[in-house]
């Protein structure tokens, strides 16, 4: 079973979203999943689950949510599925170290701006800091709008010593009109959205399988 965590600093930087559209491309190949939420105050990956599911769109998997680590991992040690999928909490916490321990490949969405930027990044240096290598840490580019700030972004984040994600999810409504009704951001009603999504999820999941 592979191993994927998506934590954040904070909320607001794409992390269920992108754990939701991770889960939905894996399950579309057939392959079973459990998914994870940790956020057990505002459990938002699970009302976007529960919103698919009411608006008779397919399941991503297993949802379940978790107080701690040691719950979820009770809970799959006698199953056999092909991803465990984590959305960590919208803040560094134990459970975020926890969720790092336990993950073959962890995701670390955040904003281009210096303010989202540098406590990501920090977040990534306690996460090594802890023993959690490197390499096993990814950055992923959310709520973008330019060029030039995607190129910045990208430039800060490898002269910090991490891997950026190919692509980045741009801030577009057609997104937000999508997660309201549980879609992933692959299944919006727009194609070039689509496959600008795509290419983070492509590359999350090469990331994650190179492991």
């Amino acid at each position: 079973m592979k191993t994927i965590s998506f934590v954040s600093q904070k909320g607001g930087v794409g992390k269920s979203t992108l754990a939701l559209a991770t889960a939905y491309e894996a399950s579309k190949s057939g392959l079973s999943l459990k998914v994870a939420d940790m956020d057990t105050q505002q459990g938002t990956l699970s009302d976007l689950h529960r919103q698919r599911l009411n608006n008779g769109n397919s399941s991503i998997g297993s949802v379940e949510i978790f107080g701690t680590i040691d719950d979820l991992k009770k809970s799959v040690a006698m199953s056999n599925y092909d991803f465990l999928i984590i959305d960590g909490t919208p803040r560094a916490s134990k459970g975020t170290l926890a969720a790092g321990k336990i993950s073959d490949l962890i995701v670390l969405p955040c904003c281009s701006s210096r303010a989202d930027l540098i406590p990501t990044i920090k977040l990534g240096h306690e996460l090594v800091k802890n023993q959690i290598p490197r390499g096993n840490i990814v950055f992923a580019l959310s709520r973008v709008t330019t060029a030039s700030e995607i190129g910045d972004a990208r430039e800060f984040i490898r002269e910090s010593g991490f891997k950026v994600l190919d692509g980045c999810v741009f801030e577009k409504p057609g997104y937000r009109q999508a997660q309201n009704d549980g879609y992933a951001l692959t299944e919006t009603k727009w194609k070039s959205l689509n496959n600008k999504a795509n290419i983070v999820l492509e590359s999350i999941l090469a990331n994650l399988l190179s492991e």
